[in-house]
């Protein structure tokens, strides 16, 4: 670049950087925020976990309730429980999807386990994120009663902590009162081209 150029860039970059502070002295980073991931796209869960790991590099107490996939053997499950049970706890509180169940009386008693166990653990003072992984199936497939989801996390969640929720279809509601969505958008799947989960991949 030429001298010119250096200096209507760094006059570009000059403004760019004072607008941007003169926004962020207004910010706040004092809130336990409601984050949601959904959408038919891959992504959810493995988002949700590279949250947990980012609490565990800053030392952050954290905690995951999985409510689907319970009876899986996933690298997330082993990671945490073997190296980091100290600073993560994991509760796998589901017995597989509904079509693997076939048993609604059964999912809506694993579904209520695990809120019982998820609302423990977001009113422990010592934990400062907790992951309820693949919630939204559960609230989907009303197993869980949004209302009272809705209710605990607008009126009894501590305000720092922070709560993530998964899973495809997100009920409208719980997304209104969220601070943070994330929508995974599916654009090519390897299911569809017959190729079945892989270890490292997908669990």
């Amino acid at each position: 670049m030429t001298e010119p150029e250096n200096a209507r860039h760094a006059e570009k970059m000059a403004k760019k950087k004072a607008a941007r502070d003169k926004i962020m002295a207004k910010k706040t980073d004092g809130k336990g925020l409601i984050i949601v991931h959904t959408g038919a796209g891959k992504g959810k869960s493995s988002s949700g976990f590279g949250m947990i790991l980012r609490c565990i590099a800053h030392e952050m107490p954290c905690a995951v309730v999985q409510f689907i996939k319970g009876a899986w053997d996933t690298g997330e499950r082993t990671l945490l429980t073997t190296h980091f049970p100290d600073l993560c706890q994991f509760h796998a509180m589901g017995e597989g999807f509904t079509w693997e169940t076939q048993d609604r009386e059964r999912d809506i008693a694993a579904a209520r386990a695990g809120w019982e166990k998820a609302k423990a653990l977001i009113l422990d003072p010592r934990i400062e994120l907790v992951l309820l992984d693949e919630i939204n199936i559960a609230l989907r497939y009303d197993y869980l009663d949004i209302n009272e989801v809705l209710a605990f996390l607008q009126k009894e969640k501590p305000p720092l902590t922070h709560v993530v929720l998964t899973g495809r279809n997100a009920k409208d509601e719980l997304i209104e009162i969220a601070d943070l969505v994330t929508e995974m958008t599916l654009v090519k799947h390897p299911f569809r081209s017959g190729i079945k989960g892989q270890k490292g991949v997908e669990f």
